[in-house]
């Protein structure tokens, strides 16, 4: 088996704590309010959510399943980079993961919102309105944002951001540049592929996902475009690592 490479085992951890804080303290609706992310125009949010929603969890699949793939690609990915390139790539990749879902977010519910203001409702009543309770709406929006439009209106504003899947998504990218010839396999489809084809092809059924709502082997609710930024993101600082920073022999 595989060893366990030290950061990784240390992140490990403080998932695990989180998780466990999220079940035992304050019967988890305090922790989860805490540090969750949620959309900034949201009363619950707060600046340090854009780092602390990479350390929570939605349940124990959700847990089980990150920090599985946290152990198998980021320890080689580690050991290759050392523990301060690692970490650095491993949050680079949350931040890249939590703005591009926002700003998907933020087009979401603008494009919503402007349609409501062009309606001649008050934007300060709008977000009271909002900000009053989960799911909480005037009735009157319902002429003009009809059906879907109007749950994913309420869905972006009230719904939380949480995992460690954006940064592992950054480290299986780094993991296939690293090791493209190397074989992978899905759970739910055991045919061996390799990095170079895998990682690519989990990207592309993301960004999918992302436009059309339909998930493949992810929950409904799983955040799509977080996978992508997490990826991206991990791909240009691997890029510009290759780049500028390591002994290019060890790229050939």
């Amino acid at each position: 088996m595989m060893r366990i490479s030290e950061t990784v085992k240390h992140l490990i951890i403080i998932n695990v704590i989180m998780f466990v804080g999220t079940m035992f303290i304050g019967g988890g609706d305090l922790f989860r309010e805490w540090f969750t992310m949620f959309f900034p125009k949201n009363d619950l949010y707060k600046p340090w959510q854009v780092l602390t929603h990479m350390f929570m969890h939605g349940g124990p699949t959700h847990i089980l399943f990150n920090m599985f793939a946290l152990w198998m690609f980021g320890s080689p990915v580690e050991n290759y980079l050392g523990s301060k390139k690692f970490l650095f790539l491993y949050l680079s990749a949350g931040l890249g993961a939590v703005a591009l879902q926002m700003g998907y977010s933020y087009f979401i519910f603008n494009q919503d919102l402007n349609i409501l203001l062009e309606a001649g409702f008050n934007q300060d009543q709008i977000l009271n309105t909002l900000n009053s309770g989960i799911g909480m709406r005037d009735t009157r929006w319902d002429a003009f944002l009809p059906g879907q439009q109007l749950i994913s209106f309420l869905e972006v504003f009230n719904t939380g951001l949480v995992g460690a899947s954006g940064c592992i998504m950054g480290i299986m990218v780094a993991f296939a540049m690293m090791n493209p010839n190397a074989e992978l396999m899905m759970i739910f489809l055991p045919i061996p592929i390799k990095a170079k084809y895998f990682v690519p092809g989990i990207i592309l059924l993301d960004v999918i996902s992302g436009f059309t709502g339909q998930s493949f082997f992810s929950p409904s609710n799983t955040a799509h475009f977080a996978h992508v930024g997490g990826a991206l993101t991990g791909f240009f600082v691997m890029w510009y690592w290759r780049k500028t920073q390591f002994n290019k022999n060890r790229w050939n």
